[in-house]
């Protein structure tokens, strides 16, 4: 390769010139003289420049064939990635939807039990104050029963006292409580 030149296009630059600024023989304007051996080496100089170019182009078209394929294969995973993303999120969804569905079920279930043991629960006060009461009423009346047998036997014992024995003063006695009068 000459020294003068550095690539393709200023080698054609350099040949072009070279062919512009020859001169032409008399009256014939369209052909020119040209210093052969000096268009030769520009010429030789071009050849030789031609698979250095062509190979600087196949590298740059392989690099940035690489560079596309490296670039395919990144936005693959990317995509790759946001699809599984998007999956496990779209299952942590249904996970999480199915768990609020089986609290809800939870719930509705705790708060049947509820009212069930509710219901049970007031039953069971209402039948146990109903017998409570019963019992009351049942005591209530022996202690009625009791306590008119007990007058009974009290005025039954005062008249034979008063008959058989002196009078002697009697103190003041309480009124006699009568149960029946207290009745509601």
């Amino acid at each position: 390769m000459s020294a003068m030149a550095g690539n393709i296009e200023e080698l054609l630059e350099l040949l072009y010139t070279e062919v512009e600024e020859a001169k032409s023989p008399a009256f014939n304007a369209d052909k020119c003289v040209l210093d052969r051996d000096r268009v030769l080496d520009m010429i030789d100089d071009v050849k030789a420049e031609i698979p250095v170019e062509v190979k600087r182009a196949q590298d740059l078209v392989a690099n940035r064939n690489d560079y596309i394929a490296s670039a395919k294969r990144e936005a693959d995973e990317i995509r790759d990635k946001a699809k599984d993303y998007a999956k496990d999120l779209l299952d942590k969804e249904t996970v999480v939807q199915e768990a609020q569905e089986r609290a809800d079920e939870i719930i509705a279930e705790a708060e049947e039990k509820s009212r069930v043991l509710q219901r049970a629960a007031n039953e069971y006060c209402e039948d146990t104050l109903r017998r409570l009461e019963e019992a009351v009423t049942e005591a209530y009346e022996e202690v009625k029963r009791a306590h008119a047998q007990f007058r009974s036997a009290l005025s039954a014992l005062e008249p034979e006292k008063s008959a058989g024995s002196p009078e002697r003063p009697q103190p003041a006695r309480r009124p006699m409580y009568d149960a029946e009068l207290d009745e509601d």
